[in-house]
């Protein structure tokens, strides 16, 4: 026992002599001194980063883009595209640091801000043909069957929602006690082409068949889009025409359409390449994303190196810069070169001779077909001219066209309605006339 605690007690004082480690952790106060000093430094980091990400986007602004003096409240236009630059820009970096897609960023741009409640109207979703659809019926409307008026959205295949077009929907249904039914087809590149047409044709075609079945009567129903949906109306119609088991759409409501991808330099296109909201450049790269599910090159297929001699030749009889009409050429119109022709690109986009891809080369013996169309174009737009061909081909074969062109009006202005301080003044203009030609049916 004495041999232990003697052990014992001399192995407590060895240890006792060693000499002890310094400590490894900071005081409290130079802690405090470490996380402020870091988050300063994130601070300062992300405004750099934020004062780069606006000056690159105020540069870009004032040297890429133009505003036209014919715009009304043209600054109020400058200011809404520097602030959806500065968005488009923040999803780019985004996407580079993998944290998300730009697309989802975009399609989020695009939807703005939730509306409130509309008391004037019942809304439901429903299914046509496994088809998403938002459908809007008045209050006031009564006991009889009503009008109809299905919606296709624009956003170029990619963009666009039910979300989107939810004020427009509303107002036009409510102004004018039209049942809307507003269709969600599938985007792009998640959906591949032609899903959106196959998805439009199947809602519509169902809707037609039942439209009773909504409290509408089916020889009263109008198909209506704006843009990219514009042309996707123009484009399913042609097989709804041929068909004797469905009611006749009573009429058409195209707002500045798209409705050819074969010339790139028609008046318009060179005049307002760079006029917001819709860039020629940006939306050639998006619509051949769209159609071939890959990059091409947009220099190329500006420069028209897509088309061949034999095609360019068989439809300069309705797509040419001659068959615009003198008033819209007020600016000097360049003599255009094209490109020499690339049969690589041609086999790549061949696609964009099928005419539902562009209507605007549609025959004549399905033409003379369709209903009386309303037909909005504006004047700082590049698919004014595409409207405008459309317009005289339209006529040319015997079909009724109420054409409003806005003069200070610009490529989706009509997508503004009901965001107040937001609208132009030719914003209210083109939905009166839209609602003025509906009520004639």
């Amino acid at each position: 026992m004495e041999y232990k605690l003697a052990r014992l007690s001399r192995k407590k004082t060895s240890t006792s002599l060693v000499p002890k480690q310094p400590g490894l952790c900071l005081p409290m106060e130079a802690e405090v001194t470490l996380s402020q000093a870091l988050w300063t430094l994130a601070l300062q980091f992300s405004a750099s980063v934020a004062l780069l990400l606006l000056g690159w986007t105020f540069y870009y602004d004032f040297t890429r883009t133009q505003i036209p003096p014919g715009i009304t409240q043209g600054a109020k236009l400058r200011l809404m595209n520097l602030a959806m630059s500065l968005v488009l820009r923040l999803a780019l970096i985004l996407e580079k640091l993998g944290v998300c897609h730009k697309y989802i960023i975009w399609r989020q741009l695009m939807n703005g801000i939730p509306p409130g409640r509309a008391p004037d109207l019942t809304i439901k979703e429903m299914l046509f043909e496994a088809v998403p659809v938002r459908v809007y019926w008045p209050r006031t409307a009564g006991v009889e069957p009503t009008r109809g008026l299905v919606w296709i959205h624009g956003g170029v295949g990619f963009f666009g929602s039910l979300r989107a077009y939810e004020r427009f929907c509303r107002f036009i249904a409510w102004e004018s006690t039209t049942v809307v039914v507003c269709i969600r087809y599938p985007l792009a590149p998640e959906h591949p082409y032609p899903a959106q047409q196959l998805s439009c044709y199947a809602a519509v075609s169902h809707f037609l068949k039942n439209a009773g079945d909504y409290g509408v009567d089916p020889k009263r129903v109008v198909l209506a889009g704006d843009s990219s949906g514009a042309g996707i109306i123009a484009a399913i119609s042609q097989q709804l025409v041929m068909r004797t088991d469905l009611p006749r759409a009573r009429g058409h409501v195209l707002l500045y359409p798209f409705l050819q991808a074969l010339d790139f330099n028609l008046p318009s296109y060179q005049r307002n390449h760079s006029v917001p909201i819709l860039f020629k450049k940006r939306v050639i790269r998006l619509g051949m994303l769209y159609l071939t599910g890959r990059n091409v090159n947009v220099d190329e297929i500006m420069g028209n190196a897509h088309v061949p001699q034999e095609l360019r030749a068989k439809y300069r009889k309705w797509i040419s810069a001659e068959l615009i009409p003198e008033e819209f050429k007020v600016s000097p119109h360049e003599p255009f070169v094209p490109s020499p022709f690339s049969e690589d690109l041609y086999q790549v986009c061949k696609r964009v001779f099928e005419p539902t891809f562009s209507p605007l080369l549609m025959e004549d013996v399905i033409l003379r077909r369709f209903p009386e169309t309303f037909l909005l174009t504006c004047e700082y737009d590049i698919f004014r001219d595409d409207g405008l061909l459309y317009k005289k081909r339209l006529e040319d074969n015997g079909v009724p066209v109420t054409w409003c062109h806005l003069k200070d009006g610009f490529h989706g202005i009509c997508l503004l309605t009901g965001l107040g301080p937001l609208e132009f003044p030719s914003t209210r203009k083109s939905t009166k006339s839209i609602i003025q030609f509906l009520e004639r049916f």
